[in-house]
């Protein structure tokens, strides 16, 4: 990869991409659970959208958005992926950036599981997510899109315990 090119603006994913994203997801997690999450998730119908960061003609980033079963019309992050060659740039940052400002502007709650430290960087609060019952940590529960901490039980599709 050019060192000096820079991504395209992220999008939604195109049909036939599948390939080359899963290619992403299971360079970036060196293995291949969550390329299988994501065929999971697409196979039962529970991916809201997926965005993919273009650059040089390759896809270098890739997150999914899958409905929770609840609480109703509140979205799940997962996976999130930047291309090894390009991690550490901010690319990931800024591709959340725009989703959590999204979730902000629409107030669709957008719930992630993951490192406390780059979600909040990327807009997520943790503090929101305080009152929440799930079946993950909520000491890795982050929210976006809510504007306080709302005593809700989460939910994930079926793909996410399996």
């Amino acid at each position: 990869m050019n060192l000096f090119q820079t991504p395209d603006f992220a999008r939604d994913m195109k049909r036939g991409e599948e390939p080359a994203v899963d290619a992403l997801l299971d360079q970036a997690f060196a293995n291949t659970a969550e390329s299988r999450l994501v065929g999971k998730l697409r196979k039962s119908r529970a991916i809201a959208g997926e965005t993919v960061l273009p650059m040089d003609g390759q896809i270098i980033g890739y997150y999914a958005l899958s409905y929770m079963v609840k609480p109703k019309g509140w979205l799940c992050l997962a996976p999130v992926a930047i291309h090894p060659d390009v991690q550490n740039r901010g690319y990931g940052k800024r591709m959340l950036g725009v989703l959590t400002e999204w979730a902000r502007l629409t107030k669709t709650p957008v719930v992630v599981l993951g490192e406390p430290n780059f979600y909040q960087r990327a807009g997520f609060s943790s503090d929101y997510a305080k009152n929440m019952t799930s079946p993950y940590p909520i000491k890795n529960t982050l929210i976006a899109g809510v504007d306080h901490a709302p005593k809700q039980s989460l939910a994930y599709p079926a793909a996410f315990q399996s």
